[in-house]
This record gives structure tokens, sequence and C-alpha cells, in this order.
């Protein structure tokens, strides 16, 4: 649905890597990230923010639901910090070959 409903450009690029819904169904917290990383999390997640009316009544409609949980966007820092370790790894991994 992001890729193919929504035209806003600021979601280019952005996956959903993690959705939680509370046990009333009042709140689905959304954790996205995105291929650039964290430099642009602001800007996603006001474009997420902005869509999130249209996202959720369109999500309304395809789930049977009596009671659509309102949508919360946040930023998940996690494949960020993976490629991070991964990078850290890698050079341990030189380092030792060198040796």
């Amino acid at each position: 649905m992001l890729i193919r409903e929504i035209s806003d450009p600021r979601l280019n690029q952005v996956y959903v890597t993690d959705v939680r819904v509370d046990r009333e169904l009042a709140f689905a917290n959304i954790y996205v990230s995105a291929v650039e990383g964290a430099e642009r999390s602001e800007e996603i997640l006001a474009g997420l923010e902005s869509a999130s009316g249209f996202i959720r009544r369109t999500l309304a409609g395809r789930v049977d639901l009596r009671v659509f949980p309102r949508l919360r966007f946040h930023w998940d820092p996690t494949p960020e910090n993976a490629d991070h370790i991964e990078k850290l790894l890698a050079s341990i991994r030189d380092e030792e070959q060198k040796k």
C-alpha cells in the first residue's frame, strides 16, 4: 500500500519493520525504516502522519474489525544498527586477515 497507493514523495523507499497492536485494539504502533537511514526519519514520519487518515481508512476497509486502531508511527533504528554491527565485524575480519 505504501508503494502503490500513496504518492507522497517523502515516503519513497520506506518499509515497515514491525507492527504492534495493543489488546484493546486502540492503537497500532507501526515501526518504519528507510534505505537512507535516520537522516530522513523526520521527513518520513511527517509524511506518514500526513497520510495516516488515508492509511487507516484504507486498511479499515480491507480488514474486518469492529473498531480499527489509531495508527502511531515510530522510527526503527534496528536496520541501521545491524548494518553498523556488520561493518564492525567486517573490519575485524579484515584486521585478522592482515595479521
